[in-house]
Parts: C-alpha cells; sequence; structure tokens
C-alpha cells in the first residue's frame, strides 16, 4: 500500500487523540489542530479516502477483521507525521498500533456511557454501534475498549459536560508540562 500520508519531515505527532466514537475526537482534533496551528489527520477520513467509501459502510462490507487490518496500516502510516492525529475508536484494538503509540502522546478523549449513547443515537454510519440495546451495547464496547484506552493514554480528558474549549485547554495545559 502506498503511505496515504506521506511524512512531512517531522519525527512525530504532537499528539494523538484515542477514545470510544462519540467521545469527541474529530471536535477536539479540529479545534487542537487550529490552536496549535498543526495539521489535523483523521484516521477514519484516510480510511474512507483509501476504499472510496465511508469507514462505516467499508466496515460493513467487509466485516471488521478485514478492516481493523486496513486501519493498522493507515494508522501506522498516520503515526509518521507531524500534526494532531485522531484515530478511530477501535484502532486501539490492535496490539502493533498499541506498540507504536508508545512511542507517542496519546490523549484519551472519555466520555460517559449515557453521553456516548446520545451522541452516536441513530448515527447508521457507525455500525459497530447498531444493537437493539444501544445503551448495553456501547457499556460493552467500553468496557473492552477503556482499559486498551488507559493503557496507552498519557492524558484523560472527560468531555463530559465541558466545552470543546474547557477540553482544549486542559489539553493544551497538558502538552505544554511535556
Amino acid at each position: 500500500m502506498t503511505n496515504p500520508c506521506p511524512p512531512t519531515g517531522q519525527p512525530s505527532p504532537r499528539a494523538v487523540l484515542v477514545g470510544p466514537p462519540g467521545a469527541g475526537k474529530s471536535t477536539i482534533g479540529r479545534r487542537l489542530s487550529n490552536a496549535l496551528n498543526l495539521p489535523l489527520i483523521d484516521t477514519d477520513e484516510l480510511i474512507a479516502d483509501t476504499v472510496g467509501k465511508p469507514c462505516g459502510e467499508y466496515f460493513a462490507e467487509v466485516g471488521e477483521p478485514k478492516f481493523r487490518e486496513l486501519e493498522e496500516e493507515i494508522v501506522a502510516a498516520a503515526l509518521e507525521n507531524d500534526g494532531i492525529i485522531s484515530l478511530g475508536g477501535g484502532a486501539v484494538l490492535s496490539d502493533a498500533t498499541r506498540d507504536l503509540l508508545d512511542r507517542h502522546t496519546v490523549i484519551f478523549i472519555d466520555v460517559s456511557v449515557e453521553e456516548g449513547v446520545r451522541r452516536t443515537s441513530g448515527d447508521d454510519s457507525r455500525p459497530v454501534l447498531q444493537a437493539e440495546d444501544p445503551e448495553a451495547h456501547y457499556r460493552a464496547l467500553l468496557d473492552k475498549r477503556r482499559p486498551l484506552y488507559d493503557e496507552v493514554a498519557d492524558f484523560r480528558a472527560r468531555t463530559d459536560n465541558r466545552s470543546p474549549q474547557q477540553i482544549v485547554g486542559a489539553i493544551l495545559s497538558f502538552l505544554d508540562t511535556l
């Protein structure tokens, strides 16, 4: 596969955002990249560009194992770039991706089950969240992934009841300590 995002000459991203669907990674990523005057690289967007269709549609079409295989390649390529890198919610399921994240500053964008369900309910573009009982499904997803987010994270930013500006401020304060 050709590198979908050629390196910019910098050794690594300023920050990598991880977290569950609906946590706010895209919103926070955009605002953080603006605040730091760095590019935002969203791996879900790179996957969609690579396969020529929305991520959720590709996931539903090829299944999770094949989707995760491509995601792993895209994430590895993205991590070679400078900027703010936003990973898809399930990217941390890959051992190889978690190993790569060891060399980067990782921000866990966290959200409660209730807020995550509210933000993603009715979103047909997220097949991984389609379930008869969305809250139970989202809770199970977080139960499985939260330990992985915690494992890779250098900082956790909770998004419930906080404005994007407050969250970005907290992240910028953390980044200033590095």
